[in-house]
């Protein structure tokens, strides 16, 4: 059967508006304050303290007391020259020590220098001045009492 199409248009007109109706529902729920006829139990620790809250006035912050801009401060645009020095130095620093940017030359003179610094030479250690030590050690130790 081929029904003409203007015959379904009121339909999605209808589920269109049933949809709005359905969310302003949804939403108007939401406007209500549950806590306007909640009561405190008396009984609680805290009883005083609640009420004591929440009849207070206070004052709610408004735009005026927002501070100024201060003064004293760098233009927004020098903080991006800045960063960009900042990279630049670092692409220096990668560029001049790259491996093969640089060699080790006189290691040798260093060498010899650093060992006339460190003072002469101890020669190696006994053998038998060790095991005499040791041989030494045992002796003079007293083991401990047994339990």
């Amino acid at each position: 059967m081929n029904a003409p199409r203007p015959l379904f248009v009121n339909v999605r007109q209808a589920a269109g508006l049933l949809s709005l109706c359905a969310a302003g529902a949804m939403l108007s729920a939401c406007m209500a304050n549950p806590f306007v006829d909640a009561k405190v139990d008396p009984n609680s620790p805290v009883a005083g303290e609640v009420a004591k809250v929440a009849n207070a006035r206070q004052g709610y912050p408004s735009f005026r007391d927002i501070p100024a801009t201060p003064n004293d401060l760098r233009p927004v645009g020098l903080y991006g020259r800045e960063a960009e020095a900042v990279k630049l130095a670092g692409a220096e620093l990668i560029r001049a020590t790259e491996p093969g940017t640089w060699t080790l030359q006189n290691s040798e003179s260093f060498a010899d220098k650093a060992r006339r610094d460190a003072g002469p030479e101890l020669p190696p250690a006994n053998a038998q001045d060790s095991d005499a030590f040791a041989r030494e050690l045992r002796e003079r130790a007293t083991p401990p009492p047994p339990r």
